[in-house]
């Protein structure tokens, strides 16, 4: 078995690509857009699974966009998708610098939670062992959900 990719529908696809890949640094690895099913699916990955994967593609992300006005709601009960980074303060100070909230701040050193544009929950992990506590983060309080 082989993890394949995790599928969210979306309601903008310009603020959604802003936001995974201008803002979170993921790469879009392929589109497809159906006219008969009328809807757009962009996939994309992060440049190190893009990077290591050898004889098989890497795992995604797939942003579904149903060209028919649908309104989602309820993004928290999907549960979360989860990446690991290098360095997760100054990952989140990117984000932040981006105009990104950080809904939960990475007080521990290990772990961070901030929202797409469609309130889908998006854990931060730092890679390896917990980086010691830092400020602004370690005094930094939650915000809204996450």
């Amino acid at each position: 078995m082989r993890y394949l990719h995790t599928m969210i529908r979306i309601r903008d696809i310009d603020e959604s690509l802003d936001f995974f890949v201008g803002k979170f640094g993921l790469v879009e690895t392929r589109r497809t857009e159906s006219e008969q099913g009328r809807f757009t699916l962009i996939f994309l990955s992060a440049s190190k699974d893009q990077a290591n994967a050898e004889n098989s593609r890497a795992p995604e992300l797939e942003l579904t966009y149903n060209w028919d006005a649908e309104t989602y709601s309820g993004g928290r009960n999907f549960g979360h998708l989860a990446y690991e980074v290098d360095n997760i303060y100054d990952f989140c100070q990117n984000l932040k610098d981006k105009g990104v909230v950080i809904n939960r701040p990475p007080r521990d050193g290990r772990m961070a939670f901030v929202k797409s544009p469609d309130g889908i929950s998006i854990e931060i992990l730092q890679k390896g062992e917990r980086l010691a506590p830092q400020e602004p983060w370690a005094s930094m309080e939650n915000t809204g959900s996450w």
